[in-house]
């Protein structure tokens, strides 16, 4: 039975339903378009991904013994799972978190797809914006009569300050992350 979830959930990330049905279901279904949970709600989806790593974290870290020693003790299993599973997943939790904070910060495409009041477009979007027009101004042939207009356009510099004001949220929030990964290497339950 396990070999056959994990087989369901690895399937998940190979082939998905596609485009077109995302699109019909989030606009149709759940009126979705044009309003601020379109580029919420799609992302609150668990990525199977995610499952995995998780999965391969509590096999590989969590000791059985100390589940067991939960079970002596009196322990029904959401007290084991609340009080000794959760502490010692703090770096797993950790990373999942940082990794969903960076696809929310990067994520342009359900913006594009759902959005068509620019009131509601996310930095990304705008940035995307910003470089698509650069790139389309710099694609332009003026011709020669009104001289080189094109050559004043500085495209790569433009695209070095977008990645920029891309990156500097993340190194903002990644040292309030980086705590649990300390912690909890440090943090362990069976000693040899």
């Amino acid at each position: 039975m396990r070999n056959a979830v994990t087989f369901f959930i690895f399937f998940t990330m190979l082939f998905n339903g596609g485009l077109v049905p995302l699109y019909l279901v989030y606009t149709q279904l759940f009126d979705l378009k044009n309003t601020i949970w379109a580029l919420i709600f799609p992302l609150l989806l668990t990525n199977a991904f995610y499952v995995i790593i998780m999965r391969t974290f509590f096999q590989t870290t969590i000791p059985n013994e100390v589940i067991e020693s939960g079970k002596i003790d009196g322990a029904g299993e959401l007290r084991i799972f609340v009080k000794i599973v959760l502490p010692l997943s703090l770096p797993i939790l950790a990373t999942i978190g940082l990794f969903q904070t960076i696809n929310y910060w990067n994520d342009w495409f359900n913006g594009l797809i759902f959005l068509t009041d620019s009131k509601l477009y996310s930095v990304q979007n705008l940035l995307n914006r910003i470089l698509l027009d650069v790139q389309y101004l710099a694609s332009l042939d003026f011709g020669a009569a009104q001289g080189d207009l094109t050559a004043g356009i500085p495209t790569e510099t433009i695209r070095l300050a977008i990645a920029v004001i891309g990156v500097i949220p993340i190194l903002v929030i990644y040292p309030f992350f980086q705590g649990f990964f300390v912690k909890g290497l440090t943090v362990g339950a069976v000693k040899g």
